[in-house]
């Protein structure tokens, strides 16, 4: 049998780490262990029912033919008040995208604007499909280290430090997956500072956990914070998140017009439109009601602390307390170079990993897949119980640890 035709573009790309383990948790589930998988990064909640009623009636109604390629009108004007509404950004419709996730939306700008050898610089620990997405585009991902010591956010000397003639895009993800890590106003405003001393570079802001933000945190994007960046500025956000929306693959962004025309030719060639059925569920989404979210809230909240208050229990781990986002990601170290109780040696964060859901039958996902080690992501947008005794199977994991 003749060897698949594999393009230069593919074999530069790695497989997503989160969707893998998700679906090593799923086999094991389905082989009779009792496996709990926090590697998902989805809201456990189901979608409200109105959105359920508004997709329903579109299917009643007849909305299920193709659409504009890149949105219907109403989707375009329900985005557009969304954003001065919340975020005090004023885009037209022809300034909007709607893409079938966030993914698509990221994936469409890059392919509308990089050529190879183009820099996008990524602050580390990152979502794994970042760099792959720029690889995949011809670009080069160039990564910029925001510490452990620093919440795991970007400082202004580390962008300059990354920012070279060829950067095209900085990506910010705030709320951030998989640290949870939420820029301020100010931290913003340093980090704008300098992007404005370098008129080359994009900003790709992905805020899809905007309304995941605890202890009264203020959620901020750059646009907002630093008007001047406003025509370089792509505003990414979506459903799936705040909304209980995963499924139904909705994504949508806001920038300069020109870029969102580009990103509409590339869909005309690719995937063509989202849904029809789920922008029509998307309108209600931004339309509707919102008193959902603050009982979402103060429920991510409550698994926030559950989890780092179990995991700073233990001698090994050490883990921050993020400002939003439904996410963990506590710091390994210590465990290195110890032997579990099964007696695997832990010599890195993906070695814990391995072990942890061997032995314990605990799914998460090791932080080399996020670009910063020694450390791992927990997802804690499950059941409070399952938590629970996730964090006692992790700390007596941790306990059984050797030297």
């Amino acid at each position: 049998m003749a060897a698949a035709p594999i393009s230069e573009a593919l074999k530069r790309i790695k497989p997503s780490a989160t969707i893998a383990v998700t679906q090593k948790a799923r086999e094991l589930a389905a082989a009779g262990e009792k496996v709990i998988g926090l590697g998902a990064g989805e809201p456990d909640f189901d979608t409200p029912e109105n959105i359920k009623a508004a997709a329903i009636k579109a299917i009643q109604d007849g909305k299920t033919k193709y659409t504009d390629v890149d949105g219907i009108p109403e989707l375009k004007q329900a985005i557009c008040a969304k954003f001065k509404r919340e975020n005090g950004l004023e885009y037209k419709p022809s300034q909007i995208n709607v893409s079938p996730g966030g993914k698509p939306v990221i994936f469409n700008a890059f392919v509308a604007t990089l050529n190879p050898g183009d820099e996008v610089v990524i602050p580390t620990p990152y979502w794994v499909s970042y760099p792959e997405m720029a690889l995949i585009c011809g670009g080069v991902p160039v990564f910029a280290e925001a510490k452990a010591a620093d919440a795991y956010k970007l400082k202004p000397e580390a962008l300059e430090a990354a920012i070279t003639p060829k950067t095209k895009w900085l990506i910010l993800n705030s709320p951030s997956n998989p640290s949870g890590a939420a820029y301020t106003k100010e931290e913003l405003q340093a980090l704008a500072d300098v992007l404005l001393r370098h008129p080359q570079v994009w900003i790709l802001t992905d805020d899809m956990y905007e309304h995941l933000v605890y202890d009264g945190f203020k959620f901020w994007t750059i646009a907002q914070v630093e008007p001047r960046l406003y025509e370089r500025t792509l505003t990414m956000n979506g459903v799936s998140k705040a909304y209980s929306m995963t499924g139904w693959r909705i994504g949508y962004a806001g920038g300069p017009e020109a870029l969102i025309k580009g990103m509409a030719k590339v869909m005309s060639q690719t995937t063509s439109n989202p849904s029809s059925i789920s922008q029509w569920a998307a309108v209600e989404a931004l339309n509707g009601t919102q008193d959902f979210i603050p009982r979402h809230q103060e429920l991510f909240k409550k698994r926030r602390d559950l989890m780092v208050n179990m995991l700073n229990q233990t001698e090994e781990l050490r883990c921050p307390t993020p400002e939003g986002a439904f996410y963990v990601y506590p710091d390994c170290s210590r465990a290195i170079g110890k032997t579990s109780g099964g007696g695997k040696l832990i010599t890195d964060d993906e070695a814990f990993a391995a072990a942890l859901l061997e032995e314990e039958k605990v799914a998460v996902v090791f932080g080399s897949a996020f670009g910063l080690s020694p450390a791992f992501r927990i997802s804690y947008a499950t059941a409070t119980e399952k938590l629970e005794e996730a964090g006692r199977r992790i700390q007596r994991f941790c306990g059984n640890l050797k030297k």
